[in-house]
C-alpha cells in the first residue's frame, strides 16, 4: 500500500486500549493497535498520537471533586497509557517517544513542538500524554490542537463505531451513517465527533478529521491509504 498523507495525528480513546475488560489495560489490544500503527510507520508515514485516559479515570463525571484536580489526575491517566503504547511500539523494533504536557523528566519527555516534528522527520512515532496539559480541555482537543502544532495532513479519530452516525447506532437500529460532514454539521446539530472546543480549532485550521473503527485495527492502515474507513469531516 502507499500512503496518501506525509503525516498523520492518530487519536485513541483510553477505552479502546482496555478491550474487552472495560478498565485498565489489555496489553494484547495495545500490540494490535500497535501492530498496525508499525505497519503505518513502515510505508512512511509521520505519526503523531495522542491517547485519551477513560479506562482509568473521567475527570468529568468524577462528581463532586473539584473540576481542576479531577482534570490533573485524568492527565496523569494518559500517561500510563502513552508508556503503554510506547512499550508495545518498542517491543515492535519501532523507534519511539513520549512526550507529556505536564513535565515528568524521570519518564518522558517535556512536549517541545520543534523537537516533536524533528522525531517524526527522523521516523520515530511520538506519543503526546497529558493531552493539553490544562484542566478545561479534552484529549480530542489535544489532539486538535497537537495536529494544528506538527502541521498534520490529518487527524484519525479511532473509535467503537464504524463512523459518525445521526443517532446512537447501539440504540437506534435505523441510525444513518455518515460518508462525509462539514465541520459545521458537526457543530450546528451537535454530532458526537468531537467536542466543540476540539471541531472549531480543526475548523478554523482547516485540519480534516476521519472517524473510524480501532476494532480492527489495520482500519489504521486502510485510512493511511486513502481508503474511505469511516466518516470524513471536513
Amino acid at each position: 500500500m502507499e500512503p496518501v498523507y506525509k503525516r498523520i495525528l492518530l487519536k485513541i480513546s483510553g477505552e479502546a486500549l482496555a478491550g474487552e475488560q472495560k478498565f485498565g489495560l489489555d496489553f494484547d489490544t495495545v500490540l494490535r493497535i500497535c501492530e498496525s500503527v508499525k505497519k503505518c510507520a513502515d510505508m512512511g508515514v509521520e505519526i503523531g498520537i495522542v491517547v485519551g485516559g477513560g479506562n482509568f479515570w473521567r475527570g468529568r463525571s468524577s462528581g463532586k471533586m473539584d473540576r481542576t484536580r479531577a482534570d490533573h489526575m485524568g492527565m496523569l491517566a494518559t500517561v500510563i497509557n502513552a508508556l503503554a503504547l510506547g512499550d508495545g511500539l518498542e517491543q515492535l523494533g519501532v523507534p519511539v517517544r513520549v512526550q507529556t504536557g505536564i513535565a515528568m523528566q524521570e519518564i518522558a519527555e517535556p512536549y517541545i513542538r520543534n523537537r516533536a516534528v524533528r522525531h517524526m522527520e527522523k521516523g520515530r512515532v511520538v506519543v503526546f500524554g497529558c493531552g493539553t496539559g490544562n484542566p478545561f480541555f479534552s484529549t480530542d482537543t489535544a489532539a486538535a490542537l497537537r495536529a494544528a502544532e506538527i502541521d498534520a495532513d490529518i487527524i484519525f479519530k479511532a473509535t467503537n463505531v464504524d463512523g459518525v452516525y445521526d443517532s446512537d447506532p447501539k440504540k437506534n437500529p435505523d441510525a444513518r451513517k455518515f460518508d462525509s460532514l462539514s465541520y459545521l454539521d458537526v457543530l450546528n446539530n451537535g454530532l458526537q465527533v468531537m467536542d466543540s472546543t476540539a471541531a472549531s480549532l480543526c475548523m478554523d485550521n482547516n485540519i480534516p478529521i476521519l472517524v473510524f473503527n480501532l476494532n480492527d485495527p489495520d482500519n489504521i492502515v486502510r485510512a493511511a491509504a486513502g481508503e474511505q474507513a469511516g466518516t470524513i469531516v471536513k
